[in-house]
């Protein structure tokens, strides 16, 4: 069973791996763009939300959406956190 899952991960990193390389160079460049921007910002919020007792946890999930999104999805998330 374990091999299994091992060799779903596989399959799917082989997917992911071989879309990146279908996609064209100016939409990678601004995924990666959005992502470093998107990790800063979330780096930041929480630096700056300490003194405020404010933070947004790292985890899959915010990560994935501040780096896809970039600064709308930093400002999606603090919006989220604020209300929810």
């Amino acid at each position: 069973m374990e091999y299994m899952a091992y060799f779903l991960v596989a399959i799917v990193l082989l997917f992911i791996i071989v879309k990146l390389f279908s996609w064209p160079i100016k939409i990678l460049v601004k995924l990666i763009i959005n992502g470093v921007l998107g990790a800063v910002l979330l780096f930041l919020v929480n630096l700056v939300g300490s003194y405020f007792n404010f933070a947004i946890g790292i985890n899959w999930a915010t990560a994935l959406i501040a780096g896809f999104f970039g600064i709308p999805g930093v400002i999606f998330l603090i919006i989220f956190k604020l209300f929810l």
